[in-house]
């Protein structure tokens, strides 16, 4: 446990609430003290739902603690069941219910014998596991609940469908621009004459889960969320599934082989089945071609000559490990970049983080402290910032551009507007991010020159407030006139100057020996 006005990635119930409310029809009861119910207020807000968040609190007070918590969590679990009718309702521990040593199992029991719906309790450990692995961990407890009932009442079809289909696993609410990329992912798979079984968790039903093994195969768009389950599904009904990312021109082509592969390697079975594994006898290298040169229009934009003046560029990039090594792949292979530092704060995948993005960058971070990020990007200063929200404010306070490429993130990064990341849509969404995040770095510069700006504006942007410098008038009426694009970059070497010299008072001189040491 550790306290912090940043994390990356939440307590463990925000990962399980996310699952249980991207359902159709189930509940999801959090016992927890007033003020951790803020999910409602924060998905409600960013996902501009039109509908209400499916969570209860059930609040730990003064009253709770005295005469125990056992009453209380029955009976709001089985007040929703009369009320809303649920499916399911989910059970979410908490840190408050683990330092309190609730038995959540018990309480569930119990609420079991007088409820209609399914009740069952979230396995998670909250000293354990974060937000990320809490919720890969609830969704495939949540499938395998359902299978195994299937199975015990003799309801589970394994009769795969005619043609070929699949089911998506990973998208559901709060997720990075997932809504666009589902229907990006669907625009793709339509093209290949695959139809989608099941979209898992987001607009399903968990009466619907017993169909899923009616799908040829699976796939994860995201690794964070929906791995876990599609091993299951490998493992318990012989089920493969793609794990390879569409983003980028190069990663959407490798995923549309791996389909083809797919299908390949069932078409012997399928003699006998009678299934149809290329129903629009559609020429896949061909349909990649096609999609490079003529919808995409990254492939075309990387050869251009706006794109060729950011060759060579430095950049930093930091996410979550699927946004991360995909950013990172583009950026060098598709694009040209330079990428000093290449990072993630899911700990739990470095190893397979640090697999992919070997080779393509000069360093690899992996951490979930924010400020050695902050502090790697004020060491390297690149000429953009691939991030999340934090590295957009880290970004700000030191004039580099941010393109924010990962959750977590602010509202506006959940656009009303049509912004997949996935497909050939998604690669040109990417390139247009990649372009902007450059370009609008000489908006400074623009600004100043047409009188836009207050010139008068402070311009310590240093992320540590405390300096042992004092800047003459001189000098500081010098660094004014300097563009405001390159400023903040300018004041900063010229103080990493003045300490390696022992000099305490800037000027106009100090000022010139360091732009002769840095040209030296």
């Amino acid at each position: 446990m550790k306290l912090a006005y940043w994390m990356y990635a939440g307590p463990a119930h925000i990962g399980t609430l996310r699952v249980a409310s991207s359902f159709k029809n189930v509940h999801a009861v959090m016992h927890a003290p007033l003020g951790d119910d803020y999910f409602n207020v924060m998905r409600s807000m960013l996902e501009r739902s039109r509908d209400f968040t499916p969570v209860t609190a059930s609040i730990v007070d003064r009253h709770v603690l005295a005469r125990g918590s056992g009453e209380k969590v029955v009976e709001n679990i089985t007040r929703k069941d009369k009320e809303d009718c649920p499916d399911l309702i989910l059970l979410t521990p908490t840190c408050t219910s683990s330092i309190l040593q609730e038995d959540l199992q018990n309480f569930v029991n119990r609420a079991s014998t007088e409820s209609k719906c399914d009740v069952i309790l979230a396995d998670v450990n909250h000293y354990r596991v974060n937000e990320i692995q809490a919720a890969d961990r609830t969704l495939e407890q949540i499938i395998r609940f359902y299978l195994e009932k299937a199975m015990k009442n003799n309801e589970l079809n394994l009769n795969k469908t005619t043609e070929p289909s699949v089911n998506i696993l990973g998208m559901f609410t709060l997720g990075f621009h997932n809504t666009h990329d589902c229907n990006e992912l669907k625009k793709l798979l339509k093209d290949l004459g695959i139809s989608v079984n099941l979209i898992v968790p987001e607009g399903s039903s968990v009466t619907e889960l017993k169909n899923l093994p009616q799908a040829w195969f699976n796939i994860v768009p995201y690794r964070e969320v929906g791995l876990m389950s599609a091993i299951y599904l490998e493992n318990e009904f012989n089920m493969p599934y793609i794990s390879t990312t569409p983003m980028g021109i190069l990663n959407t082509a490798t995923f549309i082989r791996e389909i083809n592969q797919i299908l390949k390697s069932l078409a012997i079975s399928s003699k006998e089945k009678q299934l149809h594994t290329n129903p629009l006898n559609l020429n896949f290298e061909s349909y990649i071609d096609q999609q490079t040169r003529f919808i995409s229009q990254a492939a075309w934009f990387s050869r251009s000559i706006d794109c060729q003046n950011l060759t060579g560029k430095k950049t930093v990039v930091f996410g979550d490990a699927t946004h991360a090594a995909s950013i990172t792949k583009i950026l060098v292979r598709e694009m040209g970049l330079k990428v000093s530092c290449a990072g993630t704060y899911c700990k739990h995948d470095a190893d397979w983080f640090r697999e992919q993005v070997t080779g393509y960058t000069d360093q690899i971070l992996i951490t979930d402290d924010h400020t050695q990020v902050g502090d790697m990007i004020a060491r390297i200063e690149p000429a953009a910032i691939f991030g999340t929200q934090m590295e957009r404010h880290v970004g700000k306070r030191l004039d580099i551009p941010c393109g924010v490429i990962s959750a977590p993130v602010h509202i506006q990064n959940f656009p009303l507007g049509y912004r997949p990341f996935l497909g050939y849509e998604g690669t040109n969404q990417i390139a247009d991010l990649v372009y902007n995040s450059f370009t609008l770095g000489m908006e400074d510069h623009l600004l100043e020159i047409f009188g836009g700006h207050d010139t008068k504006e402070v311009i310590t942007k240093a992320l540590s407030n405390e300096s042992d410098l004092t800047w003459q008038t001189d000098a500081l009426q010098e660094l004014q006139k300097i563009p405001g694009f390159v400023r903040g970059k300018v004041k900063r070497n010229t103080e990493k100057f003045a300490r390696q010299n022992n000099i305490k008072l800037i000027t106009v001189e100090v000022m010139f020996a360091a732009k002769e040491a840095v040209a030296a």
